[in-house]
């Protein structure tokens, strides 16, 4: 299996954006922003259709839709009282967006669904170094970060009065998460982004005690679900996104049942 050039990418791609998503998955349940993971990934959706329009990498177009909204749409969510309309609304117009561009750039139905699902094993080696720089991006300063961040994510209501900078913090979380968004889509595909982002961390925090523990955990999970969904892939030609769903579910229920 791993001496074809197609899997070792595939394999290559999908660790580095398990590790990242468990990274920064972490802090995104511990900040209770799982809400947005679902509005920048139709956002993401809606960039990688304007980038097919325009003939761009698709990782490119959901950077520069997912992190410019995430500057504007996150504050906006986060602290006004009618979030949840917002969201709702903001969401619509992505998607639609999504479609016209979709329409306008003539692209087949394939094209459609590897953004919407992912299409891991048709990345190529470009494909790879780009995520593999934006993945050691978005660790070093997730890294040089971490103490505000754990600060921020666990216990915003005194990270208000506490810590300096708060609002750059705030920006440099939020541009994370969408960088996050937009790489781990090349795995999921733009509808599923919540799979890898969410489902590892949840699990984690049934089991770690400290934020380390379950970062590490959150991290083993994904990585776990990603190489066990790569195997299952190429064994049984059913969709990856398919098997990391089934897998990552399961062990979210596992950690439910075991630490009611």
């Amino acid at each position: 299996m791993l001496n074809y050039p197609f899997m070792q990418n595939a394999f290559v791609a999908g660790t580095l954006i398990a590790i990242v998503s468990g990274f920064v998955g972490t802090f995104v349940v511990a900040r209770r922003m799982s809400f947005l993971t679902h509005t920048l990934s139709e956002i993401g959706f809606a960039g990688a259709s304007f980038a097919l329009y325009m003939s761009w990498s698709p990782l490119v177009g959901m950077l520069l839709f997912s992190v410019g909204a995430s500057m504007t749409v996150g504050e906006m969510g986060v602290k006004e009282s009618r979030s949840e309309s917002l969201i709702s609304a903001v969401s619509a117009i992505a998607i639609g967006l999504g479609i016209a561009f979709l329409a306008l750039s003539k692209k087949n139905a394939t094209a459609a669904t590897g953004i919407l699902f992912g299409s891991i094993f048709s990345i190529s080696r470009t494909d790879v170094i780009e995520v593999v720089v934006l993945a050691i991006l978005v660790l070093l300063i997730g890294l040089a970060m971490f103490r505000p961040l754990r600060h921020f994510a666990f216990d915003y209501s005194t990270a208000l009065f506490s810590l300096k900078h708060i609002r750059f913090i705030e920006v440099a979380f939020l541009a994370l998460m969408a960088t996050t968004v937009a790489v781990s889509a090349q795995v999921v595909g733009s509808l599923l982004i919540f799979i890898l982002m969410i489902l590892p961390a949840s699990s984690a925090m049934r089991w770690g005690r400290t934020v380390w523990q379950i970062i590490g955990l959150a991290i083993l999970f994904a990585v776990v679900g990603v190489w066990a969904a790569l195997v299952l892939s190429y064994t049984l030609n059913l969709p990856v996104s398919f098997f990391i769903a089934i897998i990552e579910a399961g062990i979210y229920f596992v950690s439910l049942i075991g630490k009611k």
